[in-house]
């Protein structure tokens, strides 16, 4: 199973402010679209809640959302992970 991290930040090292994205990039919202569509997406909780409830999960995708919190979401379409090692493991179930 091949592993690939995305991430974005802004010149000053920002990469979310008060639960959201502190820009707008429609470029990089297309580009994330397009490398993650058909594979799982592990993404911690507080990430999850700051996506568009329009997106939640996301589309096309295996979303999986690591928290300590499990109680918190309860979305169908959503799998909850208690650590990061926990939701590698379940990627490579999701894959089989």
């Amino acid at each position: 199973m091949k592993i690939a991290a995305i991430a974005a930040m802004s010149e000053n090292r920002v990469i979310g402010k008060s639960g959201s994205i502190p820009w707008h990039c429609p470029e990089d919202m297309k580009r994330f679209k397009e490398l993650t569509t058909g594979h799982p997406v592990i993404m911690g909780r507080k990430t999850y809640e700051s996506l568009p409830k329009n997106f939640r999960p996301l589309p096309g995708r295996t979303n999986i959302v690591v928290t300590s919190k499990l109680e918190l979401i309860k979305e169908e379409g959503v799998i909850i992970s208690p650590s990061p090692a926990k939701a590698i493991e379940l990627c490579r179930s999701s894959l089989e």
